[in-house]
């Protein structure tokens, strides 16, 4: 019992362990305090995180280019409306929209971004799901299923 006690105790021991980084050597000991001196502070410096590109600066979108998607990738909203009808979501999100088109074989995402700045968003991605069940489907073949074709 008592070596399953010891046992059941010893990753909590092990959490208290200290390890030498790769590439130093010595032994790794905590700050300790002196007679009235406070605990040192051990301060690492953080590496700085800027963003790849000025707040506020356009990023021109990555355009999808597969296979059977011709007629919507570069689509505006008013083109894949008179493909598809109304769509069921239309969310605008800043300087982009989504749409969703939906009927019973499947559920089609297309993500519309400006090419430039104001410019009017065109489809730059599309995304597919079964409707039953939510897993993935060819997108080529969910759009000619919504076009009956």
């Amino acid at each position: 019992m008592r070596t399953l006690i010891a046992l059941s105790l010893m990753p909590f021991a092990a959490a208290c362990a200290t390890t030498v980084p790769p590439g130093q050597t010595g032994t790794a000991s905590a700050p300790t305090a002196q007679p009235g001196n406070p605990t040192p502070r051990v301060s690492v410096p953080v590496p700085s995180t800027r963003p790849t590109a000025p707040v506020g600066a356009f990023i021109p979108p990555r355009v999808m280019n597969v296979p059977g998607l011709e007629g919507v990738i570069g689509q505006s909203a008013a083109g894949l409306q008179a493909q598809f009808g109304p769509p069921r979501l239309d969310v605008v999100e800043g300087d982009v929209r989504k749409l969703q088109f939906a009927g019973e074989p499947c559920v089609l995402d297309v993500y519309l971004y400006p090419a430039r700045p104001g410019a009017e968003p065109t489809a730059t991605y599309v995304d597919a799901r079964r409707s039953s069940d939510a897993l993935d489907v060819d997108r080529a073949a969910c759009v000619r299923a919504l076009k009956g074709i």
